[in-house]
């Protein structure tokens, strides 16, 4: 059985659209989150310290810039596979200190988001960036 080769790249190309809409849908939560977290660092490391964070100022900074610059490689798709996967990685472990708590009433909701959020990023480590991104241009 032969595939239709004009069908086949007209679902690559649509496979490219997606992937990028959702790599803007995904990004978007981040780069806002790391700029706000960057722009309000006392803020940030208060809230950090209430959790019991070690460092809180230093671990304010860092989580930022995690949550900045990994949703910029995603919005741009530049080193995708390695920025999902650290994202996936940052967004459980971000899940274990802050949103395990299910006295809190928003912590089911936040852990199920969490935990979709995540699929997403383990979808983007696989399928990678597509045609639309620096590294669909790149290689």
């Amino acid at each position: 059985m032969s595939v239709n080769t004009s069908a086949a790249s007209g679902v690559a190309s649509n496979a490219s659209g997606v992937i990028l809409v959702g790599r803007i849908l995904l990004s978007i939560l981040f780069i806002l989150a790391g700029f706000g977290k960057l722009t309000a660092i006392a803020g940030t490391a208060g809230f950090f310290g209430s959790l019991g964070l070690p460092a809180p100022t230093v671990t304010a900074v860092i989580v930022g810039l995690i949550e900045l610059l990994g949703g910029l490689s995603i919005l741009v798709g530049f080193k995708t596979r390695i920025a999902a996967i650290v994202l996936a990685l940052f967004t459980l472990g971000a899940t274990a200190v802050a949103h395990l708590d299910f006295s809190q009433a928003l912590n089911p909701l936040m852990l199920q988001k969490n935990l979709a959020i995540t699929g997403g990023f383990l979808l983007l480590a696989i399928l990678g960036a597509g045609a639309y991104s620096i590294d669909g241009r790149r290689g």
